[in-house]
């Protein structure tokens, strides 16, 4: 920074230099609340910085910022850092389309308010399991797992929609609740891990905050899923009252669905043949009996949670009959 000034007759590529800046901001008090926005992701075609923030008596706290990051908090406040991550998970569930996609085919042959309160609920609490144990590192961290959790992804929708497809076929659309729920409970982990990946580059923002970061992020998601839902549903509603029978149209939506993640799924399965299978070892096979440990957990919570469930729906039809019977004799 203070070394002397090149000479101008000195010829430089433009690989052979770096370019150093020193910029001094008078604050008024060091525990002022810092942000950063720097602005300099028209430098190149790939820009990132990386920032060290020292706070007065704190450990120092670094960030890459990768392109334009937007206004940074350094040192944010748990309200900003909910703020921050609630439009994060909002937008991330509008731009995915694989999880859009997913969502479409579960509520393709249900409509009603119970039944999509039920199912909804039920994907929304398994990609929050599954996104807390990515955040404190509970996961593989191998470069396969990644490739591995997004051809899983297309599977869930080609499997959903197949189920779509056969169900309307057999006449059984929209039966079912109790099954549905749990498909979409166990689907809704395997989609939670893809969700972690895009949240790991922003875990950095939220400071001090883990848990109200991944809070937010995750009620960002189901605003984002309940505003598709509102415009979904009624979509749904029209085209299946006016255009096409709702059997049918179950089976052609599924069926363009399906084709589309079955073309995810092969390339995806393609990327992920790149990398070598992990090694069976003592770590590997410790990993494993966690893992299974934790599938057992979640099976007896699940099988609880359906009981309940089927008993809770049981009442509300033994309620509804005796209208239904009131209502028959009446005609």
């Amino acid at each position: 920074m203070d070394a002397p000034r090149l000479a101008d007759s000195l010829d430089l590529t433009w690989d052979q230099q770096l370019m150093d800046v020193l910029l001094e901001y008078p604050i008024r008090s060091d525990r002022s609340d810092f942000a950063i926005h720097p602005r300099v992701d028209t430098f190149g075609r790939t820009v990132s910085t990386a920032v060290v923030f020292l706070p007065p008596g704190g450990p120092a706290r670094g960030y890459e910022l990768l392109g334009d990051s937007g206004l940074v908090r350094l040192d944010p406040r748990w309200h900003q850092a909910a703020l921050r991550f609630v439009v994060e998970g909002f937008w991330h569930i509008l731009e995915g389309t694989d999880h859009l996609l997913f969502l479409c085919c579960l509520v393709f042959p249900f409509r009603r308010l119970r039944p999509l309160v039920i199912i909804v609920t039920a994907f929304t609490v398994g990609h929050s399991i599954s996104l807390i144990a990515s955040a404190f590192g509970f996961v593989p961290d191998a470069l396969w797992f990644p490739p591995l959790v997004e051809t899983l992804i297309a599977v869930t929708i080609v499997l959903m929609g197949l189920e779509n497809i056969v169900q309307a076929a057999t006449g059984k659309a929209g039966g079912d609740v109790t099954r549905r729920w749990i498909v979409a409970f166990a689907f809704g982990i395997v989609h939670g891990f893809g969700f972690s990946f895009a949240l790991r580059e922003s875990l950095q923002f939220a400071g001090d905050h883990l848990l109200v970061a991944l809070f937010g992020f995750n009620l960002g998601v189901e605003i984002g899923q309940l505003t598709v839902l509102l415009v979904l549903v009624p979509m749904l509603g029209l085209l299946f009252r006016y255009l096409v029978p709702e059997r049918i149209g179950i089976i052609i939506l599924s069926a363009l669905v399906v084709h589309t993640a079955w073309h995810w799924m092969l390339e995806r399965g393609e990327v992920l043949t790149r990398f070598p299978l992990p090694t069976i070892d003592a770590a590997f096979l410790a990993s494993l009996m966690r893992g299974l440990l934790a599938v057992l957990i979640l099976a007896a919570g699940v099988w609880m949670v359906n009981g309940w469930i089927a008993r809770q729906l049981a009442k509300a039809n033994e309620a509804s009959a005796p209208d239904i019977d009131k209502r028959t004799r009446s005609a």
